[in-house]
């Protein structure tokens, strides 16, 4: 997606530890059409594929896992961090990392609305050393549910996440794909 590659590249920020911000149109302030045209992207690239539910996990998939969802006109469910007192039976729960913040935590997601047989797509902003796609997949494959794929706005080549997945056979697409941050200069994949 060109028009998401012109943005990182002008807004985007290369912090320290392979961090890049681009919490100014993606994850913190979000510039509507832009998420729009990225969920378009991203139905476009997944046409075809059967799906029954948007999965994503809080906060920052969110955004992108709605749009995806209202395109395709199914139901979004986002794992969440904690685990809510609302939640009477038992949930799924599935451990990450998270590589921005540095902290390993639980997600947790209603066995009632992750169901047996569903048809799961995950979306979400980052794919960056795969922890929290392995988190989704784990939680799907507790509801016996099937991952048909997942989709990310960016991926950071460089940490190996989608590698790991893509040689599992998982079907991951990205819209922006960076191979380095070194130096401090972002180096997107033509």
């Amino acid at each position: 997606m060109q028009q998401l590659k012109e943005r990182i590249l002008h807004d985007g920020r290369c912090l320290p530890g392979g961090v890049l911000k681009v919490d100014g149109f993606v994850n913190h302030q979000m510039d509507a059409q832009l998420m729009h045209d990225m969920a378009a992207e991203l139905v476009r690239r997944f046409h075809g594929v059967p799906v029954d539910k948007v999965f994503t996990i809080e906060a920052s998939g969110i955004a992108p896992a709605i749009m995806v969802g209202w395109l395709l006109q199914c139901p979004v469910v986002f794992a969440k961090k904690k685990r809510p007192s609302t939640m009477h039976q038992p949930p799924l729960e599935a451990r990450i990392r998270s590589f921005t913040k540095g902290v390993d935590t639980s997600i947790y997601v209603s066995r009632e609305f992750l169901r047996r047989g569903e048809r799961i797509l995950f979306v979400d902003d980052f794919l960056a050393n795969g922890s929290a796609a392995r988190g989704i997949l784990d939680l799907v494959c507790q509801a016996q549910a099937r991952l048909v794929g997942m989709g990310f706005i960016i991926e950071k080549a460089f940490q190996h996440g989608g590698d790991a997945l893509r040689r599992e056979g998982i079907r991951v697409e990205s819209l922006a794909v960076i191979d380095s941050l070194d130096d401090g200069i972002i180096r997107l994949r033509p």
